[in-house]
């Protein structure tokens, strides 16, 4: 099933929590990306932010985002994730980050392990040590699918940035930060991504379009559905969980058909640390995997010292249930698959 919208269910006695980002500051590292936009375009659309901070190391998408989002709290700081001293400088006075920066590209990684280590996970280290030494309230970091049971270096680096961030809550001592995690799978249409590449093939004339393999599954999800689901887990959050939605899953040749009913399709074999399905819940966390009714929740392996162990429930007032033994959350195996009309209707949705 589709995530629902942010505003279902939510309790009555806690919706007055939902204003937390008015009046408050939030900076997003990689801000200048698909996610960076649609987020800040729902800040903008919902709340009253005192400052939104676009993080990033790009001067011409800078400049290019600005001349679409100049409202007065808008602000722009050059700045790469892999140097500290500039996050430091950026992270006075802010109250909540989103962590989207990151290298992406599973076969650059592969190509560029050493580039993908000092961004993915050095960069994760200098975020987690800004954010103790500026007091932030509430750290959410961005994951993939392929940090579950990774097989390439992307997906290894954005493992071992989960970890960090993690552990981060272990090291907070008086401070009043809290760090969590976002992980899911494809988004539609985000730049560099199979839909628009696609279209542009379309575009030029293609009459038949590039597949890795024809049984290749992966989880989808629109931009604004990630964007709501990070949003709302601000309000959900202890602090250690790693949050998962529940999200359809799509077939390549069905969303070949989608897109084009008479292409061919010619098959080129997968590419360099790519997987033929997706898991975002491994197998070997089931048993500190909860389920709720639109999402999971895997809980961190360690204790952390005076702070919440239980995530049987959460912050919003939710609850939920251990999952089965051997329970594993896989792109293949996904109960809810999109249909090519469904599929349709999303490819739609992107420019």
């Amino acid at each position: 099933m589709f995530l629902k919208r942010w505003t279902e269910n939510l309790p009555a006695r806690l919706f007055n929590r939902w204003y937390m980002f008015d009046n408050t500051s939030i900076l997003i590292t990689g801000g200048t990306g698909s996610f960076g936009r649609k987020f800040t375009q729902t800040l903008l659309d919902r709340f009253s932010p005192r400052r939104i901070i676009i993080y990033s190391r790009d001067e011409l998408k800078q400049y290019e985002m600005s001349q679409t989002f100049n409202h007065p709290c808008m602000r722009y700081f050059l700045g790469d994730v892999r140097d500290k001293e500039r996050l430091r400088q950026a992270f006075r006075g802010v109250d909540f980050v989103v962590h989207a920066a990151a290298l992406k590209q599973v076969p650059a990684a592969e190509y560029n392990p050493m580039e993908c280590i000092k961004t993915n996970i050095h960069g994760a280290e200098n975020v987690i040590s800004a954010a103790l030494e500026s007091n932030v309230q509430k750290v959410m970091a961005l994951s993939t699918d392929k940090a579950a049971n990774p097989t390439n270096l992307y997906g290894a680096t954005k493992l071992a940035s989960d970890k960090l961030f993690v552990a981060a809550n272990n090291m907070a001592g008086g401070h009043k930060v809290r760090f969590s995690v976002v992980r899911y799978g494809n988004v539609v249409g985000s730049r560099g991504s199979v839909v628009p590449y696609f279209k542009k093939l379309l575009d030029e004339g293609a009459k038949e379009l590039p597949v890795t393999h024809p049984e290749m599954t992966r989880f989808w999800i629109t931009l604004q559905q990630g964007v709501d689901f990070t949003l709302r887990n601000f309000l959900r959050m202890y602090g250690g969980e790693i949050f998962v939605p529940k999200i359809p899953s799509m077939r390549i040749l069905d969303l070949v058909k989608s897109l084009d009913s008479k292409a061919k399709t010619s098959i080129v074999g997968i590419r360099p640390g790519e997987k033929l399905h997706e898991v975002m819940c491994p197998k070997d966390s089931f048993h500190h995997t909860y389920e709720y009714e639109d999402h999971y929740v895997i809980a961190p392996t360690i204790k952390f010292a005076g702070g919440n162990n239980d995530f049987t429930h959460n912050a919003l007032g939710e609850t939920a249930v251990e999952v089965p033994e051997g329970f594993e959350y896989d792109s293949g195996t996904n109960p809810h698959f999109l249909s090519v009309e469904e599929l349709k209707v999303l490819n739609d949705q992107v420019a």
